[in-house]
């Protein structure tokens, strides 16, 4: 691990006036993915600015504004008091089950939720410093392109870059129609659309958000809904646990009897960024909640899949596994 200084926020003001001033400074949350990526000399920030003692942990209801009626998350709150608060369990249940199927619970205690967010791709070609990664050092290649790729993108990848992003909750956040709060040192706020928050590579895969240099968040808004009886997170992984997705679903449905009103569907493992399956949403609008409109929902999203040299398997698996999350999350999210 390189040299670097380190200091304690005062206030988020305070937080921000200190990154504002040194571009190669990082803000410390919880710091799970961040000591990490430093210790393999991914990332070599000269200074971090600890946020983590900052009043940004909130849980609390919205009562004013485009998301009235919904629910605000505290930027620096912890994954785990997010996924057991009652007003997310009862109200969206889909997002306690997918933060709990990330990571373990002592990573869940530390990990905070705008953290999560800003957690980096594990494409193992990034962290091997050794190899060339467009992402880690611009202009050097892609090694997954042309190497194992098993793990990598099937949609919106580009010739710069095939990483897929790896967090489960965002995946979920990205089917709630999320809304990401921030700050500058300004002191100016703005709102983000979930679905702008996250990049495709494109020519500049470095760029993992459309967060500007120097930005805080300070909370994430979910919008009320009508979701919550019918949805369901799916996880596909090598192994049971402590373990990142090959490919994740996070479903809802909105039903009027037996037809969908609204549907909202999300992946994880498939992009660089949480992927929302529109078309797959659009094709069931209306429709009977039935198997065979699942499986029309499914082959629609799937159709424009782009698979690697050795993830062709994904394709299949994502077909599937829409149909199952479908299936669950009308099934009130019972297997």
């Amino acid at each position: 691990m390189r040299p670097f200084t380190y200091s304690c926020a005062k206030d988020a003001t305070n937080a921000l006036t200190q990154l504002a001033g040194n571009p190669t400074a990082k803000f410390l949350a919880g710091g799970t993915n961040l000591l990490d990526l430093m210790k393999e000399d991914v990332e070599r920030p000269t200074a971090l600015v600890d946020i983590s003692g900052l009043k940004l942990t909130e849980i609390k209801s919205i009562t004013m504004g485009a998301t009235s009626g919904g629910v605000s998350i505290g930027g620096l709150g912890k994954n785990t008091d997010a996924a057991n608060h009652p007003l997310i369990r009862q109200q969206y249940p889909l997002l306690t089950q997918a933060i709990l199927a990330g990571a373990s619970g002592q990573i869940r205690n530390m990990a905070t939720n705008g953290g999560n967010l800003l957690q980096r791709t594990r494409c193992p070609y990034f962290y091997e410093v050794s190899m060339p990664c467009n992402k880690r050092a611009p202009g050097s290649g892609c090694g997954a392109l042309e190497g194992v790729n098993r793990l990598h993108a099937i949609f919106g990848w580009s010739e710069k870059c095939v990483a897929v992003y790896p967090s489960d909750m965002a995946v979920a956040l990205a089917a709630l129609d999320a809304v990401v709060r921030v700050r500058n040192a300004q002191g100016q706020e703005r709102t983000i659309a979930f679905t702008d928050f996250h990049r495709l590579p494109g020519d500049k895969p470095e760029q993992d958000t459309n967060l500007q240099p120097g930005e805080l968040i300070t909370a994430i808004d979910l919008p009320k809904n009508a979701l919550a009886d019918h949805s369901y997170y799916l996880k596909v992984r090598d192994r049971a646990s402590y373990a990142f997705a090959l490919l994740s679903v996070a479903a809802g449905l909105e039903l009027s009897g037996n037809t969908i009103k609204q549907a909202r569907i999300a992946m994880g493992g498939v992009a660089h960024k949480p992927w929302r399956a529109l078309k797959a949403e659009q094709f069931l609008v209306g429709k009977e909640a039935t198997d065979e409109n699942f499986k029309g929902a499914a082959d629609a999203e799937m159709a424009d899949a782009k698979p690697l040299e050795h993830n062709k398997f994904k394709v299949e698996l994502g077909r599937r596994s829409i149909v199952l999350a479908l299936q669950t999350a009308l099934n009130g999210g019972k297997a």
